[in-house]
């Protein structure tokens, strides 16, 4: 007998409803603003909500951050491991699947960069932000799994280099020196310092 799902209700269909209004108000607000420019009542009013019931799907603005970026973070990922399968070469395979993540971030750089920053001190506690930590440890993991394809490293020694890894990149995103370089450099200077952690 083949299972047949619930139809939606109401209340549920509101509140996703809701969400989507939140996600589509702080993601067009913030692409032409900054994070840091843009109040947490303008995204309410754009959203037509009141302040309170924005509340109850992100408590702070970088918890809206985190909402926003999280859904443009994952596809890039999936991109990069896409991408990543089809390149024999290491080096190469991996930075298939750091540039797409260095572009989402770089859409809008304050706002990339403020997003790192919660990954960093946000509160695990919340679900937008252990959401990006998810992703943070799925793009370690893909790297993980490129270096593994050669032989001579052992599991252990694969993860402790695509933390490695994600430690370069995220540090190459964040770093006020790097502000306004473009895409291609900050890829470039990723990749320089990679190519010495990658066995000869």
């Amino acid at each position: 007998m083949p299972l047949v799902s619930k139809p939606v209700g109401r209340r549920e269909r509101n509140k996703q409803q809701k969400l989507e209004r939140i996600v589509a108000a702080a993601t067009e607000l913030f692409a032409e603003r900054g994070v840091d420019e843009v109040t947490t009542q303008e995204i309410a009013d754009k959203a037509d909500i009141g302040a309170g019931t924005l509340f109850l799907y992100a408590k702070t603005k970088g918890e809206l951050l985190l909402l926003v970026q999280n859904s443009t973070y994952a596809e890039a990922l999936v991109q990069g491991k896409q991408e990543a399968e089809e390149i024999t070469d290491p080096l190469d395979a991996v930075m298939a699947i750091v540039r797409p993540v260095v572009e989402c971030n770089r859409k809008q750089v304050d706002n990339g960069r403020t997003y790192l920053r919660e990954i960093v001190f946000g509160d695990p506690a919340e679900p937008h932000h252990r959401e990006a930590l998810g992703l943070s440890l799925q793009t370690e993991e893909a790297i993980a799994a490129v270096l593994q394809r050669d032989e001579r490293m052992t599991a252990q020694e694969a993860a402790a280099r695509a933390r490695i890894v994600s430690a370069i990149m995220f540090l190459s995103m964040a770093v006020t020196i790097n502000a306004a370089n473009p895409v291609d450099d900050v890829v470039r200077e990723i990749q320089d310092q990679v190519r010495v952690l990658l066995p000869e």
